[in-house]
């Protein structure tokens, strides 16, 4: 076969998944896809692919990448075919096979002790998933004020750490604890630089110094890895903060003898902050200026970005859902990073967040008013009473309460509920937003939350306990996002039994089934358009079916019976692990 010839072939095999992914069953042609769909419809327990090596798509991973975005879009997990290289699945190895295996996660943030969003609950959840795996799984992360005020019990374990920063050196302290599942968790301590009120910033902005403060800990990371003896098979750099981990293991430390066998693996949790910084702080970095300062490396229209330095250097680079990965990708939503990740699509792949059950159940969590489940959902309608009670909303049992949990910027899509705040509520609900950001949509939901007292709430900050009881006092989660990589507060909503409307991107595109698409099935509502009045529409449906209570219940036993407990992930991981090492 000619190379024009199997470039056309794989064009013409590429279209049709490319196709299933935007199109219900009735607009699907082709036999085979039609018959995969269907399997993974109506067969959960396992959905089988094509061999990932056979000849089609843009690369064997991407060809199942585009399978995989499209089942578990439907909810579905995916599992390769026995005749995949990869013949077992990390789980069917055993635990005895994946203990030698180590892995060292640098993160920025990590549950619970420092979280600013869901990197940091992805950075303490996915480790203790790994380690129950059998792997030997640690944490690395800057030692905050929040940590040190917590009390914790962190030794000191390494002192006088010589770290380097541009030119010269500064000394750090490393400390250690070690978390319920046996995860060993390193805290670099520098208080200059780490002992602040924030993590990243403050009222006024950005910390001036975030460049030194994510290049020290980045150095730190890996001397610290050295001096413990950690001996780390896969380091396990996250978003901007630590992607400087990548080129330093290329360069700097690549001949270290306690690294230079650990592969790097990089996860892009939002490509929309990526750590761009003017050129002549480069040095900061303590990179070699002619083997990383240029287009192919670090250098981002004549300034620095240490984002493109983790896609570039590393030797996986993942994103947390398989919808974003593709996205990402395109023009749309690479953010000016799409022809980079285009150049590593053989090695890039989506792996859905999954969240921690044992925080977010309604049957046993702390901070409601009233434990439920799926087999008995009546404390679901005490907590509705009583966060309507505790905020001021009319009571009315029969008015769906609107929920939102969410960070206050255009990319969550709070500007626009701040456009159709009064929309919707002439739709005859009741309003309950949480949340802090952007001083502009602040100001704007709290004007319009007095005009409408007794149907919209608003509170300003974050507030753990409250965010708990919205999600389990309200019917319907709003989540009208730009773009979203996974989204979390969708997933907890669905396991109360709180439908959510979405807009059709990202994670919420791969988790959320609409119920037009999936009548019987559907666990929520979506919308594609990002504008106010897509957003009243998609709401406007979720009330219609609201009205009709033996429809309603339908889609919340839907939602609460998904799985998304973080197992599954961490044996996709654990896979990508043993392909690299």
């Amino acid at each position: 076969m000619t190379s024009k010839s199997k470039i056309k072939m794989r064009m013409s095999v590429v279209k049709p998944y490319r196709f299933l992914q935007h199109r219900t069953t009735s607009e699907i042609g082709n036999p085979w896809l039609m018959e995969k769909f269907l399997y993974a419809r109506f067969h959960p327990e396992m959905v089988l692919l094509p061999n990932p090596s056979t000849e089609v798509g843009t690369s064997p991973r991407q060809t199942a990448g585009f399978l995989v975005a499209c089942l578990c879009r439907h909810g579905r997990q995916a599992t390769y075919s026995s005749t995949s290289p990869r013949k077992r699945s990390a789980s069917v190895r055993g635990k005895m096979d994946n203990r030698n295996l180590s892995v060292l996660m640098i993160t920025p943030e990590a549950a619970p002790f420092a979280r600013s969003g869901g990197l940091g609950d992805v950075a303490g959840a996915l480790p203790a998933a790994l380690q129950s795996l059998g792997l030997q799984t640690s944490v690395i992360l800057p030692y905050y004020r929040c940590i040190r005020k917590s009390g914790i019990e962190a030794p000191v374990v390494a002192r006088g750490l010589s770290i380097p920063l541009g030119s010269g050196t500064l000394e750090a302290l490393v400390r250690k604890t070690v978390t319920p599942d046996g995860v060993e968790v390193y805290f670099l301590e520098r208080e200059d630089l780490y002992d602040r009120p924030n993590l990243y910033n403050s009222a006024a902005g950005d910390y001036y110094d975030n460049l030194e403060r994510f290049c020290f800990f980045c150095h730190g990371a890996l001397k610290a890895a050295v001096e413990l003896d950690l001996h780390p098979d896969v380091i396990h750099c996250h978003d901007w903060q630590a992607s400087p981990a990548a080129p330093l293991l290329a360069g700097p430390y690549r001949n270290n003898p306690g690294l230079n066998k650990s592969r790097c693996v990089f996860t892009i949790h939002n490509i929309g902050y990526q750590g761009t910084f003017p050129a002549d702080r480069f040095p900061v970095t303590g990179l070699s200026k002619k083997t990383f300062f240029h287009i192919e490396g670090l250098e981002y229209w004549g300034g620095v970005n240490l984002m493109k330095g983790g896609i570039l250097y590393s030797d996986i680079v993942t994103t947390v859902s398989p919808s974003y990965a593709l996205e990402i990708q395109t023009p749309q939503f690479g953010m000016g990073l799409e022809g980079v990740l285009q150049r590593r699509s053989d090695s890039l792949t989506g792996i859905l967040n999954g969240v921690d059950y044992r925080t977010w159940n309604p049957a046993v969590d702390p901070l409601i008013p009233a434990n439920y489940s799926d087999s008995d959902i009546d404390g679901k309608i005490e907590c509705k009473r009583r966060l309507m009670a505790s905020i001021g909303l009319e009571s009315s049992l029969s008015r769906p309460v609107i929920g939102i949990v969410s960070r206050l910027d255009r990319q969550k899509g709070l500007d626009l509920v701040a456009e159709a705040a009064g929309s919707l509520i002439r739709l005859d609900t009741a309003l309950v937003i949480l949340g802090t950001g952007d001083r502009e949509i602040q100001h704007r939901l709290e004007r319009t939350a007095v005009e409408l007292p007794g149907r919209m709430s608003f509170t300003v900050g974050f507030d753990d306990e409250l965010a708990h009881r919205i999600i389990a006092g309200s019917d319907i989660l709003l989540v009208p996002s730009l773009y979203e990589p996974c989204g979390l507060t969708q997933i907890y909503a669905m396991k109360y039994g709180t439908v959510p409307v979405v807009r059709a991107v990202g994670g919420l595109e791969d988790t959320i089934m609409d119920v037009a698409d999936f009548p019987g099935r559907g666990n929520g509502f979506k919308f594609k358009q990002h504008n106010p009045l897509s957003l009243v529409n998609a709401v406007r449906r979720a009330v219609e079916v609201f009205e009709q209570p033996g429809k309603w219940r339908k889609i919340v036993a839907a939602g609460m019976a998904l799985d998304f407990s973080w197992n599954k992930s961490a044996e996709q991981y654990l896979a990508l692990y043993r392909e690299i090492t």
